[in-house]
């Protein structure tokens, strides 16, 4: 994985949060554990089991809903008062 850091939730487009979001659930699996070996290693369990791949869907999923908020949902945001 491309080491990037992370300066923002904001984003352009939903495609673009969206990415976000899976690279802020990749740096989540990095962090928690570091030695690509033992990523490498237990990979063929997690992706061939269903519930492990439902569960990534739901980590990137939270991960989006919390880019999409800091994003306002990439609506234009017009004030009550003019």
């Amino acid at each position: 994985m491309p080491s990037q850091s992370v300066h923002s939730l904001i984003t352009q487009t939903p495609e673009e949060g969206f990415a976000l979001a899976v690279m802020l659930a990749q740096k989540g699996v990095t962090v928690t554990q570091p030695s690509e070996e033992v990523r490498k290693v237990l990979r063929p369990a997690y992706s061939t089991n269903p519930d492990s791949l439902i569960n990534v869907s739901q980590v990137i999923a939270v991960h989006f809903q919390t880019v999409a908020a800091a994003n306002n949902y990439w609506r234009q945001w017009t004030p009550y008062y003019q």
